[in-house]
């Protein structure tokens, strides 16, 4: 019988790593080079964020700054023809005056009033 085979108890197979697992960096300075790397992308890529968020509040203020400027120059304008209707309102009452136009009338194409036997009466 194989008492000697039987004999002895089945132990589990040792299992041995032959190489690691994780490749240990040939200089140890590498990891922290690639560390300050990411950290400068980083750094210049929020940097540039912030670079364009305030060039875009510059321009939205020139932006503010401009239409303002416009709404002036509106504001100047309606006034100016607030103005300019007022004063033609005015000539227009000065020239549809009854007694300025019967003196213009009178003067410039020599009329005059009727006398009572020129007036028709329409009934």
């Amino acid at each position: 019988m194989n008492l000697a085979f039987g004999s002895q108890a089945q132990r589990p197979p040792v299992l041995t790593v032959r190489r690691p697992l994780v490749r240990p960096p040939g200089d140890p300075r590498h990891l922290l080079r690639m560390m300050r790397g990411l950290f400068v992308r980083r750094t210049l890529v929020l940097l540039g964020a912030l670079v364009m968020l305030c060039l875009v509040h510059v321009w939205l203020q020139l932006q503010a700054v401009d239409v303002a400027y416009q709404l002036s120059a509106a504001r100047t304008m309606v006034q100016r023809l607030d103005h300019e209707q007022s004063e033609l309102k005015a000539e227009l009452a000065l020239l549809r005056d009854p007694a300025r136009l019967t003196e213009r009338a009178q003067r410039e194409l020599g009329m005059v009033e009727p006398q009572g036997w020129q007036l028709v009466d329409l009934e």
